[in-house]
């Protein structure tokens, strides 16, 4: 389950459908990744061929494929998602 965001606008995208403010054009990518990730019961669940899975050097972090630059990035507590966010890395 999703425990936490870092993205207010990511957060407001997954409570309410409003990607307004939104920094990527895959809003439907996104909502299913977001799903995913709110039914994962660890990590490696997100560990799916077309969502490029990873560790982030150095940190103990996690990043699933948006498109392009775009990758939804996460920490994992115990059983949850924390600190979701919207990232693009170039």
């Amino acid at each position: 389950m999703i425990r936490s965001f870092s993205s207010k606008a990511l957060e407001r995208f997954a409570a309410t459908g409003d990607k307004a403010k939104l920094s990527a054009q895959n809003s439907e990518r996104i909502r299913r990744i977001l799903l995913a990730l709110n039914e994962a019961k660890s990590p490696n669940a997100m560990n799916l061929p077309d969502l490029k899975f990873h560790l982030l050097k150095g940190r103990r972090r996690r990043a699933v494929w948006v498109a392009a630059n775009r990758r939804i990035t996460f920490g994992w507590d115990d059983k949850d998602a924390v600190d979701v966010d919207l990232k693009d890395y170039h």
